[in-house]
Parts: C-alpha cells; sequence; structure tokens
C-alpha cells in the first residue's frame, strides 16, 4: 500500500471583515503624493480632454500639473489678489479663474497670456466656470449676492441674477441644457435659473422651506447630476437630494459627515459620488442607494477633492496647503476596453466595429499568437496520459522513513503554519510516536517545542491538543527543570498563559449565565 500523506485540515480561522469589490477598488487609489503649498489649496479642477492635466489654485496663482509626472509644467500668477476657481476648458485650451479684488481673467493654458478680463464683480469671485455645451460662456459667482453668464468673445455680462440676498460661493451650468445655471448661496437656498429668461426658476431649501426641504446653514456646494434631472447641495454636515422634475423637492438628507461638506465630485460616469469635509473624510457613494462604499482619511480638513475622467488620480487640497495625490494603475484590459458604440468608434469604421473590430486596419498586419496549437486526432484515437507523482513534503518523507523527531522538527521552524505543524502533530499520536519524537531533546531542540505550545495554547483550534502535548512534556521533562533558564522561563510563561485562559473562559461562563437568565426572563 502506497504512503498516504498527511491531511491538513483547513480549520476556520477568524479574521477580521474582508474588503468587497467597491472597497479593493477605490483602494487601489494608493502611493498618495504630498505636495506642499504655502496657502490652503481652494480649488482643483482636471481638464476633460486628454492627456487631463490638473488646474491647482492656492493663494495668488493657479498651477498646471501633469498627471503622469504630478509636477508643474505652467503657473499662472498675474493676480492682485488671492486668486480663485481655476477651471480649464472643455478643449484643454483655456484657463478661467477669479480673484478677491472682483476680477475674472480667461489665459491660454500654454502661453499663460491674459486673453480676456472680465471686471463687473464688486466683491471676492469664488466660482468661475466654463460651460461644458457652450464653450464661449463662463458662469461667475460672488460675494457681492450675483450670478452672471458672461460672454467671453465680446467681454461682456449676458445676464445676471440678483436672486441671492448673500455671498454666493457655489454654482456651475448644467450639462445637458447650456440655459440652466444651479448655485448655492450662504442665504442658504439653492436656486436653478434660467438664462432665457433671465428669471429664478426654482428654489430649494432656505428657512422658509417645507419642513423636509427646510435648511438653516450656508450652502457650501452645489451639483448636478448629467442628466439634469437631479441636484445634490451640502449644508454644514448634511448633503440633500433634490429631484428637479418634481419641483424641487428634497428626496434625501444624508449625514454621514461630522463637520462640514466643502465639496462634491462625480466619476466618469456619475454612477459614484465623492464627497470631502473638514472632518479629514472623503466618502465615496454609490448613486443608486446613496449608501457609503469606501472612505478615505486625509491628514487636514479637505477643502476640494476632484477625480480624473479617466479615473486614475484622485486629487485633495486641505487647509494646511497640501495637495494630495492618489494614483491608480488601470489593468491592461480596462485600458484596452472601449465602447463599441461610441461615436468615435462608430465614425472610425462602422463596418468593423459592429464585427467587433475582427479587420485589421490598413496597413495594420496580424499578430500570431505564441501559443503552440495542439495536434488534433481521430476521434476514435486512443491517447495515454503520463501522470507525474505528486512529490511529498519533507515532513512526509521523513514520516514515511519513520524518522519522527526529523519529521517534527520540520514543521517547528518559523515559515510553517500551525495548521501544518499540529495535523503532523495528530499523525504523530495516531502513530504512537509522538513519545518517540519528543525524546532526547537539550534545550535547544525543546525551545521551538515549547515557543510552539506558548503561541497557540489560547487558540480554539489547538488549545486541547497544545494542552496534551504540552502534558506530555512536562511529564518527560519535569525532572530536569531548573538546568536550563531559557526553557524555565518558557514553562513559567506556559504556565502563566495557561492560567489568563482559564480566568478568561471563567468570565465568559459568567457571561453566558447572565445573558441566558436575561434572556430567558425576556421569552416569559
Amino acid at each position: 500500500m502506497d504512503y498516504q500523506p498527511v491531511v491538513v485540515k483547513k480549520s476556520h480561522r477568524p479574521t477580521a471583515t474582508r474588503h468587497n469589490a467597491e472597497s479593493r477598488y477605490w483602494r487601489q487609489f494608493k502611493h498618495p503624493v504630498f505636495i506642499k503649498e504655502y496657502a490652503p489649496v481652494t480649488s482643483i479642477h482636471f481638464s476633460p480632454s486628454k492627456p487631463h492635466r490638473y488646474a491647482v489654485t492656492s493663494a495668488t496663482r493657479v498651477q498646471i500639473y501633469a498627471p503622469r509626472t504630478q509636477k508643474v509644467t505652467k503657473t499662472i500668477s498675474r493676480f492682485k489678489d488671492i486668486a480663485r476657481s481655476g477651471c480649464i476648458r472643455g478643449d484643454g485650451k483655456l484657463v478661467v479663474a477669479g480673484d478677491d479684488t472682483g476680477l475674472i481673467q480667461v489665459f491660454d493654458i500654454n502661453s499663460r497670456a491674459i486673453l480676456r478680463t472680465l471686471d463687473s464683480h464688486k466683491q471676492p469671485v469664488h466660482v468661475t466656470k466654463f460651460s461644458a455645451l457652450n464653450h464661449t460662456q463662463v458662469l461667475s459667482c460672488s460675494d457681492d449676492s450675483t450670478v452672471k453668464v458672461w460672454d467671453v468673445p465680446s467681454q461682456s455680462a449676458v445676464t445676471t441674477f440678483v436672486d441671492h440676498t448673500d455671498y454666493v460661493r457655489s454654482g456651475q451650468f448644467s450639462t445637458s441644457n447650456p440655459h440652466l445655471v444651479l448655485t448655492g448661496s450662504y442665504d442658504t437656498t439653492v436656486r436653478l435659473f434660467d438664462t432665457r429668461t433671465g428669471e429664478c426658476e426654482m428654489v430649494m431649501g432656505g428657512p422658509d422651506a417645507s419642513a423636509g426641504s427646510r435648511n438653516t446653514s450656508p450652502v457650501e456646494q452645489v451639483l448636478m447630476f448629467p442628466s439634469g434631472t437631479v441636484a445634490l447641495s451640502t449644508a454644514g454636515p448634511i448633503l440633500r437630494v433634490w429631484d428637479l422634475v418634481a419641483g424641487g423637492r428634497c428626496t434625501r438628507a444624508l449625514s454621514n459627515h461630522q463637520k462640514t461638506v466643502t465639496s462634491l465630485a462625480f466619476d466618469s460616469n456619475a454612477s459614484r459620488l465623492l464627497s470631502g469635509g473638514l472632518d479629514h473624510m472623503v466618502k465615496v457613494y454609490d448613486v443608486s442607494s446613496y449608501k457609503v462604499v469606501h472612505t478615505m482619511r486625509y491628514p487636514a480638513p479637505v477643502l476640494c477633492v476632484a477625480i480624473s475622467p479617466d479615473e486614475t488620480h484622485i486629487a485633495a487640497g486641505m487647509s494646511d496647503g497640501t495637495l494630495s495625490v492618489r494614483r491608480r494603475q488601470p489593468k491592461a484590459s480596462e485600458a484596452a476596453t472601449d465602447d463599441p458604440f461610441s461615436a468615435a468608434a462608430l465614425q472610425s469604421g462602422t463596418f468593423e466595429s459592429f464585427l467587433g473590430g475582427s479587420l485589421p486596419a490598413i496597413g495594420e498586419g496580424r499578430v500570431k499568437s505564441k501559443v503552440k496549437s495542439k495536434p488534433v486526432g481521430d476521434v476514435d484515437e486512443l491517447k495515454v496520459e503520463s501522470r507525474r507523482k505528486k512529490r511529498l513534503r519533507e515532513y512526509d518523507r521523513l514520516l514515511k522513513g519513520f524518522k519522527y523527531s526529523a519529521a517534527l522538527d520540520s514543521v517547528l521552524r518559523k515559515n510553517v503554519p500551525p495548521t501544518t505543524a499540529f495535523a503532523l502533530i495528530q499523525e504523530l499520536i495516531h502513530r504512537d510516536g509522538l513519545r518517540t519524537a519528543l525524546s532526547g531533546r537539550d534545550d535547544v531542540l525543546l525551545e521551538p517545542v515549547l515557543r510552539l505550545l506558548l503561541k497557540n495554547v489560547s487558540d480554539p483550534r489547538f488549545g486541547e491538543m497544545a494542552c496534551d502535548v504540552a502534558g506530555l512534556v512536562i511529564e518527560m521533562y519535569g525532572a530536569v527543570l531548573g538546568q536550563s533558564p531559557l526553557i524555565d522561563s518558557l514553562f513559567l510563561r506556559l504556565r502563566k498563559k495557561v492560567a489568563q485562559e482559564l480566568q478568561f473562559q471563567k468570565e465568559l461562563l459568567k457571561t453566558k449565565g447572565a445573558l441566558d437568565m436575561v434572556l430567558g426572563s425576556a421569552a416569559l
């Protein structure tokens, strides 16, 4: 009969909660690069067009960073006061920014030349953004409580909204309708404006709103879904969801931050929402349920957060002047996978795209597979496969040769898991060879045995067997105790640990009895 290898049973091991797929994805954004500015980083904006450079606004300058190297490629510092809200146009060629004097300037991103100056606000301008659908229009929101839509070529304000009564610190164009503008103000309201009528079409929040929509805190940030049907706003630590189709009804109010939420950002397809707050946290929400699926901690209060359109970078600006950039390495399959029905794919070659790209482009050869094709024989052909014998592990080879002591020594090494060591001890007990394996040991050979017992005597998987082995060791070597200080100290530590475990078990029994009594009385 052939030798049967030792069977190592896989016992349940209590571990910490494993991360789900969502958390594992966001944990890929690692190795953060910290860049120290000398003033708070108040705005970060990624260019919608490749290579997705990003504008970082801090103090009296707007810096353009390269995403691959995290190095500054351009610095725009032609501001008289603190710069605000540097924003890159959709084609990646222009940058617009405001400052605390109320001046708005449009720059060429490459030459850094001032192309247009928009001077009408009397107070600091905290929001300047290009329209995603009309590249010649710019939105500005100011502390003078006005909101303006500018025509860049003529340097004139197309529309001015004066409905807010306090600082306007957030706003954006709708990405589905070029005429709609969403703003949030320190007067605690969120307003939806229409440039065609020049009027406020919808008011959300405020102290006079209904109970479910009432808001008494300044609105720090607003964000509209790409569909244009739902809007988000933050006031204090509360994130509110507004249904614009239903007349601006508040459908949800979330309070997952401990302090004021200062920034909101969507991922590339608006399926995940990132919120940054003064509690040093950036939280990721699943917009289908608005549950927090991941949390990132930062070393200082977060003032702004942004994620690149290709979802490879997450940038966060903090109040202590730190810019943190986390990078994710996209997988090869992910980088190669594009939407086959996208406009670019259909325009480039309709026939090939619908064939799944099976036809090579002109001038492009075929790549031969490196995997050798297997010969295919007849259906009735019989193939005899040679089976390789499974190589035995070291302890199995020693057990096969009845070298019990050497087999035990081979599993007492540091890199061998305790499951394997106790599986071998169980096999030695079955063979009635444990006493043989433990006999004739000096202090050097006895030390790893005692350390194994000391480490695992309180483990519920091995505790019973460890106690049996400890009893046998004490019986065999009790007469020679006192001759080696190292062995004596290990025996004392083992005794102390067993005593602690017994005390712990007594406390558990007391607790169990108390719970049984409580549950029994509750069942009556």
